[in-house]
């Protein structure tokens, strides 16, 4: 009798070891801050001593913690990030004037954004969606959506590849532009593949969706892509 207690008390923890570090797994995945921690996990995954078996009531609400937990991980998966140019504005992008530069980058201003542009060496924080393109069209291979946080760059000192680092340095708060980086200004070491994204040849062109949200120490007020606040392209 004793034995096959201590043996469902394995199945119980196993089963919400399991639970647990889906759940856990799948809220990292999507970039949300998990609070299963790995000592936790382990704590959990250890069988309890026979004489401390839960009851019945307990093991109820573990069993509905633990897969509320795996289905709210499952619900924040599920919600796919809104991308910094969708299909409406894809649909629309070549009626924006394109833009040239003395280097040869190209880009269109979905969103002129408000302000003046950053200073040489200041950092600003953004989102930015890269792509090449393939036979089927142009293909993502980054995007710092994907990790649910903007990144903060340096304008000027090379953080970045020149291309993008020349678009970002003339964009304002608020911001959106799609850039059309010629292979010069692009990698010249090229972008190995990953699971699901493309590999980027040595010096390809390449198209970087950016959203300048703001410049630490300039700006008070976040403004993000489709906010009350931005200013329409105008010829």
């Amino acid at each position: 009798m004793a034995a096959t207690k201590r043996m469902a008390a394995v199945a119980v923890a196993l089963t919400t070891c399991i639970m647990v570090f889906h759940a856990s797994s799948t809220m990292r995945a999507v970039g949300m801050k998990s609070t299963v921690s790995t000592r936790a996990l382990n704590t959990r995954c250890v069988a309890p001593r026979a004489e401390a078996l839960p009851s019945r009531r307990a093991f109820g609400h573990g069993m509905i913690a633990a897969t509320g937990l795996s289905l709210m991980g499952r619900q924040a998966r599920a919600v796919a990030p809104e991308p910094i140019c969708g299909d409406s504005c894809t649909s629309g992008i070549d009626d924006i004037p394109l833009q040239t530069t003395i280097s040869g980058l190209k880009y269109r201003d979905i969103k002129v954004g408000s302000g003046d542009p950053p200073p040489k060496a200041f950092n600003v924080v953004v989102h930015y969606t890269l792509m090449v393109q393939t036979p089927n069209g142009p293909k993502e291979f980054f995007s710092s959506i994907d990790g649910g946080r903007p990144l903060d760059i340096r304008i000027g000192t090379g953080m970045v590849i020149p291309g993008l680092d020349e678009g970002l340095a003339t964009m304002r708060t608020g911001g959106i532009r799609r850039l059309y980086i010629p292979g010069k200004l692009s990698f010249p070491k090229g972008v190995k593949a990953k699971p699901g994204s493309p590999s980027v040849p040595p010096f390809s062109d390449i198209i970087a969706d950016v959203q300048l949200i703001y410049i630490p120490g300039i700006d008070d007020d976040l403004v993000i892509a489709g906010g009350d606040d931005e200013t329409e392209a105008s010829e």
